[in-house]
């Protein structure tokens, strides 16, 4: 009989609620509709959701208690789990009417199936969605998947998947029995999570596309379900591509199988995963993506350089003295004055191009891995924050006249000045197309 010594305890929201957990990670609103037992396992779940910034929905049953699971775990390995639940069978009409009233102002629906009975009326659910001009995705249960039909995107595992339509002796077989399904059921798309052979999507009137497990190493699978479904609707109510949405699904899931327990991952964790893979986690940032991605980038040993300016109309002077600076080192960060700050530098007639602007097309350029601005009339504060390797400027400073310079040094870093390539200044360029 194995002898655990408890030594702590989390509670987290798990099923339904994780899903919303997933969404909210990445910064979309979720709201939450779901049947709850009338005890303090409902209240305290209600709790860690408002805290996530999920908006609940709950109907309470007097009869049926709050589903728990409790795992048990030792050095990171899941010993045991014990379940807690019932069935909410009985409340199947009282949950649809619920759910029904709650269809405004909604981007996508997601219809997590657990078998509990809160789903029992499933196809009017999918129905209202539809008739309502809102996509649904929903991750299924049982081996009764015409009730599904008519959904927007089914997001089966494999197990599930092969109950349905029955084993397969290859991969040919496997790609024509998903398209029959989704076919069958008249899906917008098929998507079957395959656990280490990563995902397949099966879209309407295109091949199937297979992703490649992400994962490199797998702690826990609980909850990664979740997040496939979670990453695929935030992808479809951005107006992602359901490949393209497929792909963050993926990328999503190859990260939270690497953490213990039901969890989530953020748009910061999914930038820097992109980068890792050298297809993105580039471009506009916030000051605290900025902080998560350059302490990944340092990591792996990287050495970060940074500069700023308004960066008003961008000329190729400015662009050999930000090549000139990527050559410092193996990351570049370019921190942009906002509006305001510019008009207090400049004058009133700036800035030419606003904020927006400016940050889209020096986040195009070769050299230029992060763009950030700051609102301060220097950005002392950002970079004795953010402490680069190195400093730069162009011009005829001094190091210790540079904003920043000073906290840089005292970090072990070093500040440069580079020199402007004569006759390319902003205001040569405005005066230039007056004299036009």
């Amino acid at each position: 009989m194995p002898v655990v010594r408890t030594r702590d305890t989390e509670c987290r929201p798990g099923g339904a609620a994780n899903v919303a957990c997933n969404i909210v990670a990445l910064g979309a609103q979720a709201h939450l509709a779901a049947i709850v037992g009338a005890d303090d396992r409902g209240q305290r779940l209600s709790e860690l959701l408002a805290a996530d910034h999920v908006e609940c929905h709950f109907l309470e049953s007097g009869d049926t208690p709050t589903i728990h699971k409790l795992r048990v775990l030792s050095r990171n390995q899941q010993l045991i789990r014990l379940d807690s639940e019932g069935s909410f069978v009985g409340y199947g009409e009282a949950f649809s009417k619920h759910f029904l009233g709650l269809l405004e102002d909604i981007d996508v629906i997601v219809l997590s199936d657990y078998g509990k009975g809160s789903l029992s009326r499933v196809e009017e659910l999918i129905s209202a969605s539809r008739e309502a001009g809102i996509p649904v995705l929903v991750d299924p249960k049982g081996v009764e998947f015409a009730r599904y039909a008519g959904a927007t995107v089914l997001t089966p595992n494999q197990a599930e998947f092969a109950a349905v339509v029955g084993a397969w002796s290859s991969e040919d077989e496997f790609l024509s029995r998903g398209e029959a399904l989704r076919t069958q059921l008249g899906l917008e798309a098929l998507l079957v999570t395959r656990g280490e052979r990563g995902l397949t999507l099966f879209p309407r009137s295109e091949q199937a596309l297979s992703l490649p497990a992400e994962a490199r190493e797998v702690f826990d699978v609980s909850g990664a379900g979740d997040t496939v479904i979670g990453l695929m609707a935030a992808g479809v109510g951005c107006g992602l591509e359901l490949e393209d949405a497929a792909a963050l699904a993926n990328l999503g899931a190859g990260l939270v199988v690497r953490k213990i327990g039901v969890a989530s991952v953020s748009t910061s964790e999914l930038r820097i995963s992109l980068h890792r893979k050298g297809a993105g986690g580039r471009g506009l940032v916030s000051a605290h993506e900025l902080e998560e991605l350059i302490n990944e980038s340092r990591s792996r040993g990287e050495r970060i350089v940074m500069t700023n300016g308004c960066f008003d109309i961008l000329h190729s002077g400015h662009v050999s003295y930000l090549e000139e600076a990527k050559t410092l080192g193996d990351r570049l960060i370019v921190a942009v004055n906002d509006n305001d700050s510019v008009s207090r530098l400049k004058g009133d007639s700036r800035p030419i191009n606003p904020l927006a602007d400016r940050m889209a097309v020096l986040s195009g350029l070769a050299a230029v891995d992060w763009v950030v601005p700051f609102s301060e009339d220097t950005p002392e504060h950002l970079i004795s924050k953010l402490l680069p390797d190195v400093l730069v400027k162009g011009g005829d400073y001094k190091s210790d006249e540079i904003a920043g310079g000073k906290a840089v040094i005292q970090n072990g870093g070093e500040v440069r000045v580079l020199s402007h390539k004569e006759g390319r200044s902003t205001s040569a360029v405005i005066e230039a197309i007056r004299n036009s």
